[in-house]
């Protein structure tokens, strides 16, 4: 969506609100036309001087950003309390280098569309550091096919066959995924779909899922991709600064960028 058009949006959002607020307020003192004339004033002012919302509009998108700054700031500062859970799980599947000296932990649902794209940034990665260790936390919070998806990966893990099935659901390029698909892609991953029509309603199944839900909900994560990145020897006692944390996509070359910081 353009710039413009969202700053429309916002401004008759804006101006709705102010005019119902003042509706409200107004209720239990005004009578109908005293409240009608009150409306007219307010919607007056407001197209003679536009620049009022323009300014009450920048304000809140700045306080939004520096509510945001400090809430990605405070992540990372709490990020070392969390190293085992984050980089040590004997559990999560793992893709590259599994001895790699560099850990990166990605946070991902299926159908997260900034998930599909990463995938190529983090296979960029794979193929340009073999010391890369990548960890993946299923965390699908995009409804039921979501869940799905996650089940049958993490069922794929017990076979073997984790990371080509994850590409082949990252690849699949559907939205939303269906059942049928999640199950096809399966099969031509060479995964033995009956049995893991089985193994997705596993108790090692649900526990996963549990513990990245309660590990994001520790972390005050709830959007997805998110990456944590950092020496494989981290611990608990180690500087929030060596680890970075990034919320959100970013491009191979930003990538490959903190990886570099990281290394050093």
């Amino acid at each position: 969506m353009k710039i413009n058009q969202i700053t429309g949006l916002a401004l008759a959002s804006l101006l709705a609100s102010s005019v119902a607020s003042s509706a409200q307020a107004t209720n239990n003192t005004f009578t109908p036309a005293q409240k009608k004339q009150t409306e007219d004033v307010i919607h007056d002012y407001i197209i003679q001087n536009p620049e009022v919302l323009v300014q009450s509009l920048q304000g809140y998108q700045q306080k939004q950003i520096t509510e945001q700054t400090q809430k990605f700031k405070m992540i990372q500062q709490n990020s070392p309390k969390f190293a085992n859970q984050l980089f040590h799980q004997t559990t999560d599947p793992v893709a590259g280098n599994p001895n790699g000296a560099i850990t990166l932990v990605e946070f991902f649902d299926y159908q997260c569309p900034h998930c599909i794209d990463m995938t190529a940034t983090v296979e960029d990665a794979i193929k340009a550091n073999p010391n890369l260790r990548i960890v993946f936390k299923e965390f699908p919070i995009r409804g039921p096919m979501s869940e799905l998806a996650t089940r049958a990966a993490l069922a794929a893990h017990q076979q073997g066959k984790y990371f080509p099935f994850h590409l082949a659901l990252m690849g699949s390029k559907t939205e939303p995924l269906t059942e049928a698909i999640i199950y096809d892609l399966a099969k031509k991953a060479g995964l033995n779909v009956d049995q893991l029509k089985i193994d997705m309603k596993s108790k090692a199944v649900d526990q996963q899922i549990k513990t990245n839900y309660q590990l994001a909900k520790d972390l005050e994560i709830m959007f997805t991709p998110v990456l944590f990145i950092a020496k494989s020897n981290v611990t608990t006692s180690t500087k929030p600064e060596a680890i970075a944390f990034i919320p959100g996509q970013v491009s191979s070359a930003q990538l490959s960028d903190v990886l570099k910081k990281i290394n050093e």
